[in-house]
C-alpha cells in the first residue's frame, strides 16, 4: 500500500508555497483534534508531516538551483 509520489515539478513557486502553508495549517488542526479526541487514523499525522517535508525539500532545491528551472523552459 505505497503512496504515490507527489508531482511537484509542475507546480509554480507560488503554488508550492501556498500548498506548504495549507498543509501546515491542516497539520496544526489535526494535532489539535488529536489532543481533544483521538483520531480514527493517527498515522495521518505522520503522512502529513512527510508531505510537508517533501514540499519544503522541493522549495529548498529550487532556491539552491534556480538555473534548473529556467533551463527546462522552452525558448523562442
Amino acid at each position: 500500500m505505497a503512496k504515490e509520489k507527489l508531482d511537484l515539478n509542475n507546480l509554480s513557486d507560488h503554488d508550492l508555497n501556498s500548498r506548504i502553508v495549507e498543509s501546515e495549517l491542516r497539520l496544526k488542526k489535526l494535532r489539535f483534534t488529536h489532543v481533544v479526541s483521538p483520531l480514527e487514523n493517527p498515522l495521518s499525522i505522520r503522512s502529513l508531516r512527510k508531505e510537508i517535508a517533501q514540499l519544503k525539500t522541493e522549495q529548498r532545491y529550487r532556491e539552491l538551483h534556480p538555473e534548473s528551472r529556467t533551463a527546462t523552459a522552452p525558448t523562442e
